[in-house]
């Protein structure tokens, strides 16, 4: 339903802005005027943007509206949340001045920053900018938004500043399972503080807005924005006089505060804002500096090196943080802002490659909670802010948690972390094998990372994932010195290894099958895939499909093999955990690349035909949102892995450079979820698919931090000559290394902070002819590590 405008009243500020009641802090915009910000394209203004905060954040356009957005809550995933509650479907401003009503619905240019963003007007009014900068600071229920007015004319300006809240306080997804119902929001004034008070009729959920300027009430109403977003929410007015001289600006600075759980929290919140904006914000800049200065590298590709760096700040945008359920990354925004196990699996083996253990603890320690309800040791797959489980886990979830845990402890070395999910990985596999897999041959049958309908046979992500758990299990078994269950998980995961590469390779295909299957599946999912391709009209996927069915229908219905009907993305997932055989992976990447558009991998291969390389605009997607036809960053991550896997680093710079392209492309700093500007605007697993092939693979940086040992191997692509990474942190240590490359000679330089751990380089990527390793030199370069201990550790490879 509409809201209905109940403007109580207005209030007009008598006073200029010049003449404050209280010592005016110094304007926010100034704190910023040195930092790097990066403006967006003018034809993507209007699309969307996030001002982001762990615990508040804030969604509209770059045009500085609010539209209603998103799908889950339909239209109201935008505006102002605060998990798991919505605040505010946003403000409106207005301009009065001369006789003229001018909307600030049409900014001209605007610039993203890590910790916030900033929203440009210099052609709406005359003579008169306006600039809307807004950060969200972490910990905090609350948002903080200043204009600055500076007249570029040569007469004073006097003029009347609106600035309209329109609150919608509502429950998140899922809210009608664990009983909160939305009512209508009631406003009132708080003349102590010279805000808007909302309330929800029947629940304890508040918003408080007003700035940092005190006035005296006005009936009059402001109508200049023509604005009616849905649902039960209310508006109100706030009015302001401004006078600003010629060449001078002015300032007025507005505080947005929050509560779902009582009135006094709201208020405590608002005064916060109010008096520690500056310092909340230099803490806000603080933090992402820290978080660039964490795995920073110095490459020759200078738009690769901003992207991983955004990509960085990007993760971060996507926190989570609701206290009375738990702290970790959600998986996009602004339709999946909630926490995801999959997501998480692949998201958080990028998160301690870049120095984010806090993230990386916080959010395991929730999916491990949220799973646990379970009851059998399966992971869960997305559950909402408020803690209701949507989807209590796909099959690959549970594996593919059991290396995540492995993989964290080799960079931490804490030992106690994984005795904590020990239990919980043993009896998730017992799980998994005991309960998915019917036929007893070791593949669990259920959805994989493709939820296509009816694809839920044996799929080979399952399969692999299923194989890489087994064969990390049989590691963790042996620290928790279990040799016995060591063994048989050991044991499960040759076995799966010799099948994977036996039953799902496909020889005609050059690739391993989608999925193993009897024949009766294969035919029923063929039709759907034909029906698929012939309508996004392609004929060569609708011509290979026939051909398929036209041999299967000699088959014998029961037969059971793998088939290659998709050619999804997911078959890549042999060489994304190293274990297809080395011919077959040669053959599979090769074959892999011919599904690709200028950014990246299709998530379906048959969604490709002969135009897809030379389609590098905008993503035209379905009226009602889906995946098909689309590439994507996770798909276009993995197979870069996959190429360094088998000693391919410029195939693998290849692919990043195409989903480098995404970079910026609609919101600047960003990566869309699907290439170049379709689905989530910031998408988590996108530091998977950076900061694995960059950190772990082309610097080589593998540790093993419970034994003091950091293993690199750098396998850098042909076209670098040198690069260099610093502050690698692996449990108390941190590392950074210089490679450089001149003629037939290669220096390497690790320094690092704890002088007594190892460093052994395998030099094996290279054609080494003599290895000087600090001042001991070899001739005869022989298989395996050179290790040596130090503060610095200085390799010299002759070629």
């Amino acid at each position: 339903m509409n809201k209905k405008y109940a403007f109580l009243s207005t209030f007009l500020i008598l006073s200029i802005l010049s003449c404050q009641n209280e010592p005016q802090q110094d304007p926010l915009q100034e704190l910023i005027k040195n930092k790097e910000g990066l403006i967006g394209k003018s034809e993507y203004l209007n699309s969307p943007y996030v001002t982001a905060g762990d615990r508040v954040y804030m969604v509209g356009h770059q045009d500085g509206t609010f539209p209603d957005l998103g799908w889950h809550v339909e239209g109201e995933m935008g505006g102002i949340w605060n998990h798991p509650i919505k605040m505010m479907d946003g403000f409106t401003n207005s301009i009065q001045i001369e006789g003229s009503s001018y909307c600030l619905d049409r900014a001209d240019q605007f610039i993203n920053y890590p910790f916030g963003n900033k929203h440009i007007f210099s052609e709406t009014i005359p003579d008169l900018e306006v600039r809307r900068f807004q950060f969200v600071p972490d910990g905090i229920e609350g948002v903080i938004i200043e204009f600055t007015f500076s007249n570029n004319g040569n007469e004073k300006k006097s003029f009347d500043f609106n600035f309209t809240g329109h609150t919608d306080l509502m429950p998140v997804w899922l809210g009608e399972r664990v009983g909160m119902t939305d009512d209508v929001d009631n406003l009132n004034f708080d003349e102590s503080r010279k805000a808007w008070r909302g309330k929800d009729d029947s629940n304890e959920w508040y918003v408080l807005f007003g700035s940092n300027q005190h006035g005296v009430e006005e009936e009059k109403i402001d109508i200049s924005c023509l604005y009616e977003p849905q649902g039960k929410g209310g508006s109100a007015n706030l009015k302001y006089k401004v006078t600003v001289r010629p060449g001078k600006i002015e300032t007025i600075r507005f505080f947005i505060a929050g509560s779902y759980k009582d009135q006094d929290s709201a208020e405590k919140t608002y005064d916060l804002l109010s008096k520690h904006a500056n310092t909340y914000l230099k803490e806000k800049i603080d933090h992402y500096e820290k978080i660039a200065s964490k795995s920073k590298i110095t490459i020759p590709d200078k738009e690769l090196e901003l992207a991983f760096e955004w990509v960085k700040y990007n993760t971060e945008w996507l926190v989570r943080d609701v206290p009375e359920i738990g702290r970790g990354l959600g998986a996009g925004m602004p339709d999946y802002p909630w926490w995801f196990g999959v997501d998480n699996e692949y998201t958080l083996k990028g998160a301690i490659a870049t120095g984010r253990k806090d993230l990386v603890y916080s959010t395991i320690e929730l999916i491990h909670k949220l799973s646990e309800t379970n009851g059998n040791g399966k992971v869960v797959h997305e559950v909402s802010s408020n803690g209701v489980i949507f989807n209590p886990g796909n099959i690959n979830e549970t594996p593919q948690f059991a290396s995540l845990i492995y993989w964290v402890y080799q960079w931490t070395g804490d030992k106690e972390f994984l005795q904590k999910y020990y239990p919980f990985i043993k009896k998730g596999l017992k799980w998994l094998m005991e309960e998915n897999d019917a036929d007893g041959n070791l593949f669990p049958d259920g959805y994989g990372m493709m939820e296509i309908h009816g694809l839920e046979s044996e799929m080979i992500d399952v399969a692999v994932y299923t194989q890489k758990a087994f064969a990390d299990a049989a590691k963790m078994a042996k620290l928790m010195e279990e040799t016995e269950q060591a063994q048989s998980y050991q044991h499960t995961a040759d076995l799966l290894k010799e099948k994977i590469n036996k039953e799902f390779w496909v020889e005609e295909y050059n690739s391993y099958a989608d999925f193993i299957g009897t024949t009766a599946e294969a035919l029923h999912l063929i039709d759907a895939a034909i029906i698929r391709a012939d309508t996004l009209e392609k004929p060569w996927a609708v011509e290979e499909l026939k051909a398929t069915k036209k041999k299967l229908s000699t088959y014998p219905r029961n037969k059971k093999q793998g088939f290659v009907l998709f050619h999804n993305w997911v078959v890549n997932t042999p060489m994304e955990m190293g274990i297809a055989e080395e011919e077959k992976a040669i053959k599979a990447l090769d074959k892999g690349s011919k599904f690709v558009n200028p950014f990246g991998v299709f998530v379906t291969g048959i969604d490709r035909d002969e135009t897809s390389e030379s389609a590098d605009g905008k993503f035209e997607g379905s009226k009602v949102f889906s995946y098909t036809g689309a590439v994507m960053t996770l798909p276009t991550g993995v197979q870069a892995i996959s190429e360094n896997n088998y000693g391919r680093p410029d195939e693998a710079l290849g692919y990043l450079k195409r989903m480098t392209k995404s970079f910026g492309f609609a919101l600047p700093g960003s990566i869309y979820e699907v290439s170049p500007d379709y689905g989530m605007m910031a998408q988590a697993w996108n530091l998977y698919s950076y900061a694995v092939p960059l950190v772990t693979q082309f610097f080589g940086i593998n540790p093993d931090a419970r034994n003091k040992v950091i293993h690199i191997k750098p396998q850098m692509p042909s076209s670098w000559n040198s690069a260099k990474i610093e502050n690698v942190i692996i449990a108390d240590n941190n590392i950074s290394m210089d490679f450089k490359k001149e003629d037939n000679e290669i220096r390497i330089e690790v320094t690092q902070k704890n002088g007594d751990w190892e460093v052994h380089l395998d030099p094996s990527f290279y054609n080494v002819k003599t290895l000087i390793l600090n001042d001991t030199r070899f001739d005869s370069i022989e298989k395996g590590s050179y290790s040596s201990t130090g503060k610095s550790v200085i390799y010299t490879l002759t070629l």
